[in-house]
This record gives structure tokens, sequence and C-alpha cells, in this order.
């Protein structure tokens, strides 16, 4: 089966410290791009995280968002910033003085002002590897998001395949009578003419045209294309670049069967056949 390279994961872990979150979207890219948003003090182990995803992930934008939510316990633990109350207090006195005014701060004021109070910076140390096996296993959340988009994917070309084959078929059982058709429209013409013609040549003529019209050629490699597009599908690797390539195959054997229409029920299936062949490489766009 396919994977599908749009998905969503959210991993969750209680700690005793607090509580890490990992949030991770992937969306539709040519290559594997992983960004990452993570808070102060993780950023060194970006390379190990983004090697962590690579792991798993073969194509796609991903972005993953680590957040870290302390506990009260940890959120309480300022720093009283001693040397910045005391420049606060002395420029109070005087400006005091200045306005012939006793300058004094009340210690809430005094508290107010930024930088007085100072959260103690978080040691992570000891969040780091937790945050890493969080990781892997939000990866598999949205490694198993992404099977399941992909195995809807697989349905609808797996359906868009067979009615190419249908059409194939109508078009093989119709081409007899198209070809007949063809040829007597170009005796009726000949006998019209005033002047004479050379049966030999007549011949000559409506062999060429048969040959013109003859989509044999186009029709089985359209079911040669099928049969290789479900293999691709069912190899089990990552197949959105070879996916691509063949809808580019299909759709020159479409275009080839327009060119040699001859007849409306041709036409309209060579139009039916560009409507699924660009219905189905919409989805393998999205196809990792």
């Amino acid at each position: 089966m396919i994977n599908s390279m749009t998905g969503f994961a959210r991993a969750d872990l209680e700690l005793e410290s607090g509580t890490l979150l990992w949030e991770i979207r992937s969306v539709n890219h040519r290559y594997l791009e992983a960004g990452f948003r993570l808070p102060e003090g993780f950023r060194h182990i970006e390379p190990e995280l983004r090697a962590r995803v690579s792991e798993t992930l073969k194509r796609g934008k991903v972005d993953a968002s680590l957040h870290f939510h302390s506990t009260n316990n940890i959120a309480t633990k300022l720093e009283l910033n001693e040397a910045l109350v005391g420049e606060i207090i002395k420029h109070g006195e005087r400006i005091g003085a200045l306005m012939d005014d006793d300058g004094k701060l009340s210690a809430l004021g005094i508290l107010r002002w930024p930088g007085v109070l100072r959260e103690q910076p978080l040691d992570v140390e000891n969040l780091l590897e937790p945050a890493a096996q969080l990781l892997a296993t939000a990866i598999n959340d949205l490694s198993e998001s992404r099977a399941n988009e992909g195995k809807r994917i697989y349905e609808m070309l797996e359906e868009r395949l067979q009615q190419i084959l249908e059409i194939v078929t109508i078009i093989n059982t119709r081409m007899p009578e198209v070809l007949e058709s063809s040829r007597a429209r170009m005796r009726e013409r000949a006998t019209t003419l005033e002047q004479k013609f050379d049966p030999e040549r007549l011949e000559q003529e409506l062999l060429i045209l048969a040959q013109k019209q003859d989509v044999a050629e186009e029709l089985d490699r359209l079911t040669a294309h099928v049969a290789e597009i479900r293999e691709i599908l069912n190899s089990g690797e990552p197949s959105g670049r070879r996916l691509d390539f063949m809808m580019q195959e299909l759709n020159r054997e479409a275009n080839t069967l327009g060119s040699k229409s001859a007849d409306a029920t041709t036409s309209k299936c060579a139009v039916d056949l560009k409507v699924l062949i660009e219905q189905m490489r919409e989805q393998v766009q999205n196809v990792e």
C-alpha cells in the first residue's frame, strides 16, 4: 500500500517537572523537509531529532513543534535581581530630592519593574531524552495517519485504473466498426467523383487511413501502464515520483488517442480518459 504525505499527530508526556507536548503536521513536498520549533535549551538536539524523522519518513514537508509546560512548583522559582533593585532605589531617592519628595518606593512598586524578578533558567538536561523518545511516538502516530490517508488514495486510484481499462475495452470493441465506417465513407466519396480513379490507389489510401486511425498500440500501452501502476501501488515502497511519471505516460497515450479519433464515441472516450488521469494526477501529488 501507499502512504500519503499529509497527516497530523500529537503526543504528550507527563513528568514530575511538567508536560512535554509534540505537535507534528506534514504536507506534500518534493523532498523530505523537516522544520522544528523548540523551546530554549532544546535546540542543540535538533540534528538528532531531524535524524529520527528521516528514519521513518521519506518525503513531505514536516513541521514539528515541542512545548513544555512546567508545573506550578517549577514556575514559582523566581530570582530577585538585587543589583537592579538597588539601582531603582538609588535613582528613586535622587528623583525625590530633586522634586522635594522623600522618593520612597513601595516594595510592590519595585516588583513591577521589568527584570526585578527573573525566572530561574530551566534545567532541561533531564528532559532531552524523554523529548526525543516522545518524538518517536509522535512520528509513529503521524505515519499511521499518513497510511490511513494513503489507503483512501489507493482505493481512489484503483477505481480510476479500472475505469481506464473499461474505456480501453469500449474502444477496442468499437475500432473495427470505426475503421470500416471510414473505409465506406472514402469509397463513397471516390465513387461520386466525376474523374476516374485507380482502384489499387484507392486501396493504398484506405490502408494509409486505417494505419492513421489504428489505436491498437496506444490501447496496448494504456493496458500495460495500468498494470505497471498497480505493481507500483503494491510494492510497499515510497512511489510518489514513479506514479507521477506514470501519469505523464498515461496522459501522452490519451492525447494520441484523441488525435487519432475518427468518431464521436472514441473522442468522448479520450476526453473521459484525460479526466480520469487528471483526477489521479492530483491525488498522486500527495503520495510519499
